[in-house]
C-alpha cells in the first residue's frame, strides 16, 4: 500500500486544527539529518513547566480506540472481528493505524473507516525504519552470537502469525475488501510490519491511561540520564501533557528529550528503536535462553506445570552485574530434593498436573523459589543455578568468539550492509559481549562464596560419603565373602 506523507513544516497546522496546545516548543526538523524533534523556541522556566497538551481525545489507547468504535462501523466490525487481539492495547492500536492509514492512502479504490484526526497525522510519521525488522538477509547475519539473533527470529514469526490472522478474521468483511480483493486489495506484510514499527518505537506508558500513541509528544527523541529535561504525564482533565523534568530549565534553540527507558538494554534498543545510546558503557540488559536437559526425567512435566520464559535476564544494577529468570530453578530441583508431580482427575473429566515441593502444594515458578529461599538447601540450590547460568553465558561469549571476526569483516567489506545498520550491529556485539564477560567473572566469584558455605560443604561431604560407599560396593567381590 502507498503511504501518503507530509513535510513536517505542515504538522503546526493540524495541531492547531486539533487544540495541541505547544507552550514555547515547536515540532521541527533537526539539523546533520537528524530527523524531526520538540524544540524550545524561547528560555524554559520552571515556574511554566507544562510545554504541550495532547486533548484526551487525541491519544490513541486501547479506551478511546473502542469509544471511537461506538460511531465507526467499519472499525467496529473489524475490532470484533479480530477477537481477542483487539482486546488488548497493541492489538487495537495496530488495527486503528491500519484503518486510518488505509483511508489516507491515495493507491485505495474503496474507503475505509471513518476520517478521523489520525487519518491526516499518520502521514506525518515515518515511512521507512533502521529496526532489525526491516534490515536485509546479509544485514541479519551481523547479529550472530547475539541475543537479538533469537528474539528477532521469533518477532519474525509472531508478525507473520498474526498477520495472517488478521486476514482470515476479516477478509469476509464488506469493509476490508480494500485491504483483501484480489483484484484491488492493497494490504501487504509489509505495511503490518510498519504499524509494528511505528508501534513499539512510539508507544509509552501514559499515566493514568497505559499503552499508547500520543501524537505530537511522540515526535520527543530519546536522552538517558542527565541528558533528560522532559516528560510526559496525564492532567487532571485526562490531556497527555509534556512537561520539563525537575530542575531542567532548557534554553531556547536546545532540543527537548525523553527518555524511552534508562534501564533497557542495547538489544532492546535496536530491537525498539532502531539505535544504540551511545551512553551505553556495555549492553546493560540481555536475555539468554536455557534448556532443560534432555536427561532430567521431569523434564517434560516442568515444562507443562510451569508457564514461564526459557531463560534468564542479565542487567547491571549499581555497577553490578545481576540476574533474573525463575526458569532457572526448575533445572537446579528434582524428585530427590522434594520436587513432586501428580495427574489429577478432575471432575470433567479433564486431567490436571499437580506440583508440589516436600508435600506442599505449590502454584507457579514464582512460589517455587520461595520455597527453595526457605530451604535449608538455599545455597546449594543457588550454586547449583549460579554454575547453570555460568555455562549458558560461557557457551554464548564462544560463540561471539567464533564470529566476531567474521562480522567485522562482513560489515566493513560487503556492499549489500548500508553503513549505518553496520554500526548499530557491531556497537551491539561490542557492548553485549563486555556485559558477558563482566558476568562470567562476578558470577563465577559467588560460585566461590558459595562452595566455601557450611551448608554446600556439608552437602558435598555427604555426596562424597555416598559415592565412596557405591564405589565400595561396585567393588565388592562375593566370592571373597563367601
Amino acid at each position: 500500500m502507498h503511504w501518503d506523507s507530509w513535510a513536517i513544516d505542515a504538522l503546526p497546522s493540524w495541531s492547531a486544527l486539533n487544540n495541541v496546545e505547544l507552550n514555547g516548543v515547536a515540532i521541527s526538523v533537526l539539523p546533520a539529518d537528524r530527523g524531526s524533534g520538540i524544540v524550545a523556541v524561547k528560555d524554559t522556566t520552571s515556574e511554566d513547566p507544562v510545554l504541550m497538551t495532547v486533548p484526551r481525545e487525541l491519544v490513541l489507547s486501547i479506551e478511546t480506540i473502542w469509544e471511537f468504535a461506538k460511531s465507526d462501523q467499519d472499525l467496529n466490525s473489524i475490532l470484533h472481528a479480530v477477537g481477542d487481539f483487539g482486546q488488548n492495547a497493541r492489538g487495537a492500536i495496530l488495527t486503528f493505524l491500519l484503518v486510518q492509514i488505509t483511508a489516507g492512502s491515495g493507491d485505495v479504490a474503496r474507503r475505509i473507516g471513518n476520517a478521523h484526526p489520525w487519518t491526516d497525522y499518520v502521514r506525518f510519521l515515518p515511512t521507512s525504519f533502521s529496526m532489525p525488522t526491516f534490515w536485509t538477509d546479509e544485514e541479519c547475519k551481523l547479529l550472530q552470537g547475539t541475543s537479538l539473533e533469537p528474539a528477532l527470529r521469533t518477532k519474525l514469526k509472531a508478525i507473520d502469525r498474526e498477520f495472517t490472522h488478521l486476514r482470515a478474521s476479516t477478509e469476509s468483511l464488506e469493509c476490508c475488501k480494500a485491504w483483501w480483493d484480489p483484484d484491488f486489495g492493497c494490504l501487504t506484510i509489509q505495511d503490518y510490519l510498519r504499524v509494528d514499527a511505528l508501534y513499539r518505537s512510539r508507544a509509552m506508558d501514559l499515566p493514568g491511561t497505559g499503552l499508547a500513541l500520543v501524537p505530537c509528544i511522540d515526535m520527543a527523541n530519546h536522552g538517558s540520564g542527565d541528558a533528560t529535561n522532559a516528560l510526559y504525564e496525564t492532567d487532571v482533565h485526562g490531556n497527555a501533557i509534556l512537561v520539563l523534568a525537575t530542575g531542567k530549565t532548557p534554553k531556547a534553540g536546545q532540543e527537548l528529550l525523553i527518555t524511552y527507558g534508562d534501564d533497557k538494554g542495547v538489544c532492546e534498543m535496536v530491537f525498539s528503536y532502531g539505535f544504540v545510546d551511545s551512553n551505553l558503557e556495555n549492553g546493560r540488559s540481555l536475555f539468554l535462553g536455557i534448556e532443560i536437559p534432555d536427561d532430567d526425567p521431569l523434564k517434560l512435566a516442568k515444562i507443562e506445570a510451569f508457564d514461564a520464559a526459557p531463560g534468564f535476564r542479565i542487567y547491571t544494577s549499581c555497577g553490578e552485574v545481576s540476574w533474573y529468570g525463575p526458569f532457572v530453578w526448575l533445572q537446579c530441583v528434582n524428585e530427590e530434593d522434594g520436587l513432586e508431580f501428580r495427574v489429577l482427575q478432575c471432575n470433567d473429566g479433564e486431567k490436571e498436573l499437580q506440583v508440589s515441593w516436600n508435600g506442599a502444594i505449590i502454584d507457579g515458578v514464582i512460589a517455587l523459589e520461595k520455597c527453595l529461599e526457605r530451604s535449608n538447601m538455599w545455597d546449594v540450590f543457588r550454586l547449583r543455578a549460579y554454575v547453570a547460568i555460568v555455562q549458558r553465558i560461557k557457551v554464548q561469549l564462544a560463540e561471539h568468539e567464533i564470529v566476531s571476526e567474521w562480522r567485522e569483516e562482513v560489515a566493513t567489506t560487503n556492499k549489500a550492509v548500508r553503513p549505518g545498520i553496520e554500526e548499530i550491529a557491531l556497537a551491539l556485539s561490542r557492548l553485549e559481549a563486555k556485559l558477558l564477560r563482566q558476568a562470567v567473572m562476578e558470577f563465577e566469584d559467588t560460585i566461590v562464596h558459595l562452595l566455601g558455605t557450611a551448608e554446600v560443604q556439608r552437602y558435598l561431604n555427604a555426596e562424597e560419603n555416598i559415592n565412596e560407599s557405591v564405589h565400595a560396593f561396585d567393588n565388592f567381590d562375593e566370592d571373597d565373602f563367601s
